[in-house]
Formats: structure tokens, sequence, C-alpha cells
């Protein structure tokens, strides 16, 4: 016994007045492990030992109790089952319960002999082993206590219960009939050999009766077994359960409307099939086992035949293959050692050769039920294909669909190191779409071998007709699928830029991306960036805003890409907040190429104002260039870096309104630098068109004085009139001011010959153009900006000595 129950129950267990309690209780958890049961007080254990006698109080002769429930106070949901002792009992309950989606934590599952009176009362329990002798009047039982995940969707048990009642019952007529249908199996095995059908050749009959014998050696777990007649009715092919023949899980009889067991039309697929001048049928069953295994069911059919050699009907068996089925050489089962020998003598192979040893090793590890289920020919064909594969990295596909047309049994091989579960559920996927399939079944086989395979049996739904199958463009998509992101990243960068200057940039590159950005880049997207880091200085910014696909219009990516040091997020952030854009997501990425500087890649999300953007085609251009001007340095970071989404400005055209409302706050305005931010965003056509003027002023165009002048008016005409739509006073104050000093200024040095806007200006005013200007005016006024350094020079004439300074334009104030 485990420790805590030795240590801790059995203690508990001796002091109880009920003798047949302390029976129960040190058989209940006679092959516990400690640690299941160590959450548990040594008194619940108790109480559910006690609820379990009470549950099991009464059981009439060969029925089976279940119930399910949920415990109080417990996260768990409580099934308890009580039956008659036998095989396959907990495989077969787990199996249904997983196959609910329930997730079993713990089985208790004591097999006890009790007694019990007609009417199927507990009597009593005895203290000895099932294998032991037993009294004259005492049974074997089964008693099961379940803990599983409580189902909060379906906190009805009820019908796990009923579920359970039918799997239980089938085990019971499994077990009950097996030696039965072994006797039938051999039975058949020898009305064969007695009278083989004279349409068929001698050696397919003794092979398929040595098949049967072969499965009687505990090669098949047998489950059921019923006759069938084909009849035609109105000229309707018909498959006529025999009366009085089933055994095991096919034992019912059959009723009128009963579905699958009464006679019923069958489909076309299965139609063409029935009289086919064979004798074997050798397939899965379209129903899942609730016996033993939760898989599908493996069917071997006898077909008979009449006299003349005309098929009449079929023997059926249904059943699971048994391990030692599935891991015996090919060579030593019936049927398959014929087609074995079939495949060496159609691919001309010489026995111990190496090419006839490889064709061995791959028939002995194809799947057992596969290997059944495909016809002499298709094997051979397959054979030629998996012989001509060898260790070659590649991906391939064959597949074959079932002589009922009810699933397609599909092979995959692909390069063992691209074998992951996101692979494989990619693959999946694109099978179940080719093949419209309702359902999918896998397993894996992954050897020393450079080659992984996958078979998967897509099930189809009842009655679909799959129609024509493209293989080799399905087996383009698996191989795209089964590619890793390394091999579409070197294949990108050698098709763009060539094999040897690729060379290189492989050998930095193709280790240096963390899982994160493979994640969410294809290796192809990866290329640009690779090209891009590899032309950075370092430090130097790569920036780049575009949409993503499928992103609405307010949707945006901004990705920030820089060779060296990190990035400090409290930096960035409020740059492009202070652009006007919310930044909803980053993802920072660490680049490592061999022997190069650290890289990064940041990749912001960003939603762009709700109120719209303006000249969209130069948006990402524009913003691009913000951002690095605030980043070093060549503008500050402050609201009106807005102006660059609202009012369609570059950032160097924003230094110029940035520095008017500096001079503003010089020159002694009541309104603070927010308030006129405010105001600037909230007009952002007249804040356009303010630069436009002092551009059409000042900006060298080599247009006539007159032209220049018509510009100007009109502009400001434009302007004006905007201004009488302005319904605040105080905006329209500082808008007005700005038109007032853009019309006094004179001179500036803004403009280069390139026209891009120095990083420090000055612009020289005419003091009596602004009304807003305190007295004693001078005679000119130079004010400098930049982001660094701002000041004022005061001029009184035409020649004056002295520097740029602040003034604090008080009355008393002197210049020189």
């Amino acid at each position: 016994m485990p420790d805590v129950v030795e240590d801790g129950l059995s203690a508990a267990i001796e002091p109880l007045k009920d003798p047949q309690l302390q029976i129960l209780c040190r058989r209940f958890f006679q092959f516990v492990v400690g640690a299941d049961v160590a959450a548990y007080s040594t008194a619940a254990l108790i109480a559910q030992v006690e609820q379990m006698r009470a549950f099991a109080q009464v059981r009439a002769v060969n029925t089976p109790l279940a119930e399910v429930r949920d415990e109080n106070d417990s996260p768990f949901t409580v099934g308890m089952i009580v039956t008659d002792d036998m095989p396959f009992l907990v495989d077969s309950v787990s199996g249904e319960l997983s196959l609910e989606g329930r997730s079993v934590r713990l089985i208790i599952h004591p097999q006890l002999v009790v007694r019990r009176d007609a009417t199927g009362q507990l009597l009593e329990i005895l203290d000895l082993d099932v294998d032991e002798g037993r009294p004259a009047g005492a049974i074997a039982e089964s008693w099961m206590r379940i803990n599983m995940d409580r189902d909060y969707l379906n906190p009805d048990g009820r019908s796990s219960a009923n579920r359970l009642i039918q799997v239980l019952a089938d085990v019971r007529a499994a077990n009950a009939d097996w030696q039965k249908m072994r006797a039938k199996a051999i039975e058949i095995a020898a009305e064969l050999d007695a009278a083989p059908p004279v349409t068929l050749p001698l050696e397919e009959v003794t092979e398929g009766a040595e098949l049967l014998r072969w499965l009687t050696q505990d090669n098949l777990t047998f489950l059921g077994y019923r006759e069938y007649v084909l009849a035609t009715v109105d000229g309707q092919e018909l498959l006529v359960p025999v009366a009085g023949t089933g055994l095991g899980i096919l034992s019912g009889e059959p009723e009128a409307g009963s579905g699958s067991a009464s006679a019923v039309e069958l489909p076309i697929a299965v139609r063409k099939k029935a009289r086919e001048n064979r004798l074997l049928v050798l397939t899965k069953a379209n129903s899942r086992s609730t016996v033993h295994r939760n898989v599908f069911l493996d069917y071997f059919g006898v077909k008979v035949f009449d006299e003349s050699g005309q098929v009449t009907g079929e023997k059926r068996f249904l059943g699971l293959l048994t391990s030692a089925a599935l891991t015996e050489s090919i060579v030593d089962i019936p049927v398959l050692r014929i087609r074995y020998q079939r495949v060496m003598d159609e691919l001309e192979l010489v026995a111990g050769s190496h090419r006839a040893k490889d064709l061995l090793q791959f028939l002995e590890t194809y799947p057992r039920d596969e290997f059944f289920q495909t016809h002499a020919g298709a094997l051979v064909e397959l054979s030629a294909s998996i012989m001509q594969l060898q260790e070659r990295r590649q991906t391939r596909l064959f597949i074959r669909v079932d002589d009922y047309q009810r699933f397609v049994s599909s092979l995959v091989y692909l390069p063992r190191d691209r074998y992951t579960t996101a692979v494989r559920l990619r693959i999946e996927r694109l099978l179940v779409d080719a093949f419209d399939g309702v359902s999918v079944d896998y397993t894996a086989r992954v050897t020393e071998s450079v080659l992984a395979r996958l078979h998967y049996v897509v099930r189809l739904a009842p009655g679909a007709e799959l129609g024509p199958i493209d293989v080799g463009a399905l087996e383009l998509k698996l191989a795209a699928a089964a590619r890793s992101w390394e091999d579409d990243f070197t294949s990108a960068i050698v098709e763009r830029i060539g094999e040897t200057a690729a060379a290189p940039l492989l050998h930095q590159f193709s280790e240096a991306f963390p899982e994160a950005y493979k994640e969410q880049f294809s290796g192809a997207a990866a290329v640009g960036d690779v090209l891009t880091l590899a032309d950075l200085v370092e430090n130097e910014l790569s920036l780049r805003l575009y949409r993503p696909a499928g992103a609405d219009e307010r949707g945006m990516r901004f990705t920030v890409m820089r060779v060296g040091g990190p990035m400090s997020l409290s930096r960035i952030l409020p740059t492009l907040q202070m652009m006007g854009v919310e930044v909803i997501d980053e993802h920072p990425y660490e680049i490592t190429p061999v022997g190069q500087p650290v890289a990064w890649i940041l990749d912001f999300g960003l939603l762009l104002p709700a109120d719209g953007v303006i000249e969209r085609e130069t948006l990402a251009e524009r913003f691009a260039d913000a951002f690095r001007a605030a980043w070093q340095g060549d503008c500050e970071t402050d609201a009106f870096n807005g102006l660059v989404l609202r009012a369609g400005l570059r950032w160097d055209q924003v230094v110029l309104i940035r520095a008017y409302s500096r001079y503003l706050r010089q020159i002694g305005s009541a309104f603070s630098q927010d308030y006129i931010q405010q105001t600037m965003l909230s007009n952002v056509g007249i804040s356009s068109d303010l630069v436009r003027l002092f551009e059409v002023q000042f900006v060298p165009a080599g247009t006539e004085v007159s032209e220049q002048d018509a510009q100007v008016g009109r502009l400001i005409l434009q302007i004006e009139q905007a201004l009488s739509e302005v319904r605040s006073l105080d905006q329209d104050r500082i808008l007005r001011s700005f038109l007032s000093l853009i019309r006094a200024t004179l001179r500036t040095n803004a403009y280069l010959e390139t026209r891009k806007v120095r990083q420090a200006f000055a612009i020289k005013l005419d003091p009596k153009l602004i009304p807003d200007l305190p007295l004693p005016k001078p005679m000119f006024e130079i004010w400098v900006y930049s982001p660094r350094v701002e000041g004022v020079h005061l001029r009184f004439g035409r020649v004056a000595r002295g520097g740029i300074r602040w003034s604090d334009r008080r009355e008393d104030f002197r210049t020189e």
C-alpha cells in the first residue's frame, strides 16, 4: 500500500467498528498512489468509500450501475460505476470520457469479491482477490470512482451516465461472445478450405482462410460479428442482416428503420464493390470502438459466393488489431506476405540485396492497418515511389482513397528538422480543406532518418462524393507549409540579390532573429529588414510607416530600426504621442548578427487621429522625417508636431509655426504655449495657409515681383475669410497675431539653395507692423530660434552693436 494509506488511513481503519468498511477501505486504496489522494483528509477518504458502498447496495444480475455528478465544495465531477468484473473496463470507460472532452484526474478501481441476494442486495464484501477461489454464490465485481474536471457548461451528468451504461453493455457483449466469434472465424476458414469459390484463384482463398486463423491467434480483439445477404428490391441493391447471426457488439437484433443495422440501400461506392469478385473486404469501419480503445474499428469481411461463383452476401468481423499483430513481421502474416512478394517481383528486387532490405524496412514500418487495406497494385506504385524518395530532403504526399469513399489516407514525408507541432497542424488543415473532411486522426513516425513520416486519415461526411484531387498542387501547398522560416529567408534573399551577395548576409543573419520576430514576420519580409540593417551606420535610424493588410483607415504600423544600443521607450512614446497618434502596442526585437553590433527593430501599432489625416500620399515620408528630426534634436517634441498629420506639413514647415509661437512669448503674449498649440491644431487649414504665405514671400522662386504680390494677396484674402469662421475670440486673436508677424517679416535666413530649413534661423521683423509689440518699438527686431537657443536682437538704428539676448520687455530696457 502507498505510504499515505499505510501511515494515515490504515491507522484510521483499525478503530472502525464496521468490519465490512475496514475490508472495503483497504481494498479500495490498495493500488492508489499516495500523491493522488494526498489532498484529502483521512476522514474524507473514508467518506468516499462509504459513498461508493451506498451506491453499490443494490445491483440486479448482469446490470451495471453508473452515475456522474458534481461533488459539493469540489472542482471535480465524480463518476461511480459498479459492474461485473471483466476485461477492458477501465480503458473503455476512460475512452468514452475522453471522447466527451472530460479530463480524467484519477480512477480508483478496486476489484472485489461480493455476495448478493436474488434481488441484487449487497450482503457481504469478502476479503479475497478476484483470481482466488471463490465460494459458491460469490461474484467478482469492478467498482470505479472517477475524479474529472467539472464541466461547467454541461453540469447535468445523466447523459454521460447513460453513455457509460451503453459502453459497459458493449464491453459485456464483447466479452460474452469473443469465444464464439473466434470459433466462427475458424469455422469460416474451414469452409473455405473445403469449398473454395470457383471464380477465385486458389491462392487468394487459401491466404484468406489462413488470415482468419491468424486473427484467432491473439492478433485481433474480436468485438462484433454478423452475416449479411445481398438482395435486389425494386432495382435497388440492399444489404440485409441475417437475423440470429449477430455476436458481440452486433448481437442486437436489427429492427426496421434502425439505420445501418437494418436493410439499407447501398451507396454507389459500396454498390460497386459489393459484388466484386474478391474474397476479403479489409478496411476500417465508419464508427469508433466503444470497447478497449477509442479508435475506428478494424473491419474484416469475407464474401459469400453461391455455387456459380456469384457474390450473395458477406460475413463481417469487427474488432481491433492487437499490439502483437501490429509488430509481427509481414513475411509471417497471411495476405500481407503475398502482397510483399508481389512488390518484390514487380520491382524486380533480389532477396537479400540492399534495395530489397530497404523495401522490407519500409513495409514493416508502413501503418499496418493501411497495409491490410491497400491493394497489391497500389502498394507496388507506392513502394516504387518511396524507394525513389530514399533519404532526399523533400516533402512528398501519397494518398489513398478508401474503397467506399468514407475517408482519405494520406502519407506525408517531410525533412525531420521541419517537423513541429505547428507544421503538423498546418498540414492537417490543408488536407481537411482539400478533401472537405469532417474529422482527422494522425500518427507520426520520427526516427534517425532525415525524413519524418506523418499519416493522416481524413474522414468524410456520410454520403459525400470526393471530387478529383490534384495531388501535385496539394503537395506543393504541403511543401510550403512545411518550409521553415530559415528556408523562406534563404530563398528570398538569394532570389533578391543573388547567391554571391547573399552569402555573407546569410552567415551574419541566418540565426540573428528571435523566435518572436519569426512569429510575426515571414522570412521573405525579413530580407528587407536585413538589407536595411546591413546599410545602417551605428546609431542611425531607419523608419517606416505603413498600413498592414486588413487594417482600417486609422490602423498603421511604425517600424524603427537601429544598430547600436537599445532605444528608450520613455523617449519614443512621447515623441509619437506628440505627433498626434495613439500607440496601441509595441514589439521590440533584438537582432544579433554574427560579428556585427547588436541591432534593434521596434514595431509599434498606431491609431491615426479620428478626425482625419491630410495628404495621405506623402504621410509615410513626412511622419518618418518628423520622428527622426525630433529624435535627433533637430526640432522640439511638442504638440506642434501634430500638424504633420493633421495639416499635411513637413517637420521643417512646422518649425516656422513653432518659431513664431516662441516670438509671441517674447513679446509678452497672454496666451500659453499649450493654448497656442491647441489653436493651431484646431485650425489646420489656416495653419497650412500661414506656412504657404511665408513660403510665397521668402522661398526663392524666380517669379516676378508682381506675380509674387498677387499670390500673397490671394493667400491673405483666403486666410481672412477662414478667420471669419473661427468662433473663439482668443483663437482669432492668436491666428491674426501669426498673420501680422508673417506680414511684418522683412527678411529671413530660413532657406538654403536646396530650400531646406536651417536648424536655426533668423527672421528680421518690422516692429511698426506688429500691433501687439509693447512700446517703445525699435527700428528692427531680429528673432533667432533653434531647439537649443532662442533670443532677440533689437536695433534702434540702421547700424547697431551687440548680440542676441533675451529681453524682459521692460520700458527702461536699453540696447546698443
